[in-house]
């Protein structure tokens, strides 16, 4: 069988593709505009953001007023941007448990996750430990099966309150939950729909600080834009849904 050919590229020749064009720094939680697909570094663009409502790099308006809700966590980007850059994850995640620490605050699961998994696979090659096929691909099927027994119970957690802000709606028995971060605006209005028995969860708005949030927005990024320095719960609004002329 004829060998594959390999080329070697240097970091240097890939770096506009993978830096932020805010802070020129590598990307960390890229997040990209729904617009025009340019990548930024999340803080660096919701900080940019609170002030404009173009994108950085074209100019292109995201939109007029509320330019946030058209920005999204970019998995594959940061993926991307971890596995080139030697060292980069590990220094990231050294600074938010610093971070945490620092504040007095518990560390989130999902950071301890993957400093546990980072440290286990250094830990390996250091050691010089090799395993089989067969014993990769029963530990990786049995971490895959833990993982969808897991629920989320293992991401980072937000607390919440529901409030009904309508009188056409009723309020719920149990307005106080928890759930993970990574959860979507989309699932809370799932849930409410469920337990008010609505026949569509179209039909629902849901607010923080009287502005209605995109249906696609993570929790952690409510807290993070909405709710930065407030203390838990978390405190959303749900109405039936108006329709803006």
């Amino acid at each position: 069988a004829p060998k594959m050919l390999t080329r070697k590229i240097k970091l240097w020749d890939i770096n506009a593709h993978i830096t932020c064009r805010l802070c020129n720094g590598y990307l960390i939680d890229a997040t990209t505009v729904t617009e025009c697909l340019h990548t930024f570094c999340r803080s660096c663009l919701v900080k940019y953001l609170e002030e404009n409502n173009t994108c950085p790099t074209c100019r292109i308006v995201i939109h007029q007023s509320h330019p946030l809700q058209y920005i999204g966590h970019d998995r594959t980007m940061q993926d991307i941007v971890y596995k080139l850059v030697p060292g980069l994850q590990e220094a990231e995640m050294k600074k938010q448990r610093e971070f945490y620490h620092k504040l007095g605050m518990e560390v989130p699961g999902d950071i301890k996750g993957e400093t546990c998994s980072t440290k286990q696979h250094l830990d390996s090659h250091r050691n010089g430990e090799t395993k089989a096929d067969e014993n990769i691909n029963k530990e990786t099927s049995e971490e895959k099966q833990e993982e969808d027994n897991d629920y989320h119970r293992s991401d980072e957690q937000v607390s919440i309150c529901l409030e009904c802000n309508s009188s056409k709606l009723r309020g719920l028995k149990r307005k106080w939950i928890r759930c993970s971060a990574q959860a979507t605006v989309l699932h809370l209005k799932k849930f409410i729909a469920k337990k008010l028995n609505l026949s569509s969860f179209n039909e629902l708005d849901i607010l923080c600080n009287e502005e209605i949030l995109g249906k696609d927005h993570t929790l952690k990024f409510v807290v993070v834009t909405r709710w930065r320095f407030k203390k838990a719960p978390l405190l959303l609004h749900y109405r039936p849904k108006m329709d803006l002329l």
